[in-house]
């Protein structure tokens, strides 16, 4: 996964915001995916528009108390967590 990478988000998810949360229904399979309170700010900005991690990781940086490095590294994490449960597609830069 390149930071360049762009990320969109899949056709076949709905999302509904719980509070601090976001909760996804994947429509094809049915399972449910629950997001905390920062990974409902990612699925926000990714549901404006595709967008890079180092594009994602900088809001997330201006938004969030945390060290640039942490972000980046949960970037990855969360999006390839959502990628193999197919909630985002990954556009190779």
């Amino acid at each position: 996964m390149n930071p360049s990478d762009t990320f969109a988000v899949s056709e076949e998810v709905v999302a509904r915001r719980l509070g601090e949360e976001i909760v996804l229904l994947d429509l094809s399979s049915g399972v449910y995916f629950g997001l905390d309170a920062v990974g409902a700010r990612v699925w926000e900005l990714l549901s404006e528009k595709p967008r890079s991690l180092a594009q994602l990781a900088e809001h997330v940086e201006a938004e969030f108390s945390a060290p640039r490095a942490t972000i980046e590294e949960d970037l990855r994490d969360l999006a390839r967590v959502l990628r193999e449960r197919d909630l985002i597609i990954i556009r190779p830069a």
